[in-house]
């Protein structure tokens, strides 16, 4: 009996290995896809370099002074904060959908409260550190 064991483990593991060796080969065959794209895009492509394609384009402006250019940090944290509220609000959509499925009520709606109360919070801090107040 113990060669039989030995040669179900081996069977097993071949069956194991297997497996990863179709994943293996995927991948390889996806990077292989992926080089011989950007190889023929490289050799089919048109080499003439002017000047004018050797500019940085900016939305079809000529550029002006330096590429490096000040920008208040306020509308990072704006746009941070509207991420964060708009991503908060997808998760009212599923909510609504089980508050209305029988036997959920209580307790979605005791989880959507400290949900919300975590929101609160975080647009209280952000009120208190005066992010909110457009200067």
């Amino acid at each position: 009996m113990p060669e039989l064991t030995v040669v179900t483990t081996t069977v097993v593991a071949a069956d194991y290995f297997q497996s990863y060796s179709v994943v293996g080969l995927l991948a390889v065959v996806g990077v292989l896809f992926v080089a011989v794209a950007f190889g023929a895009g490289r050799l089919l492509r048109p080499v003439v370099p002017t000047p004018e394609k050797l500019l940085t384009y900016e939305c079809g402006v000529d550029p002006v002074g330096e590429g490096w250019a000040h920008t208040q940090v306020r509308y990072y944290v704006y746009a941070f904060l509207y991420v964060i509220f708009a991503v908060d609000s997808i998760f009212l959509f599923p909510w609504a959908t089980v508050f209305a499925a029988p036997g959920y009520g209580a307790t979605t709606l005791v989880e959507m409260f400290i949900f919300l109360g975590f929101l609160a919070v975080g647009l209280l801090y952000a009120y208190k550190k005066g992010v909110l107040a457009w200067t």
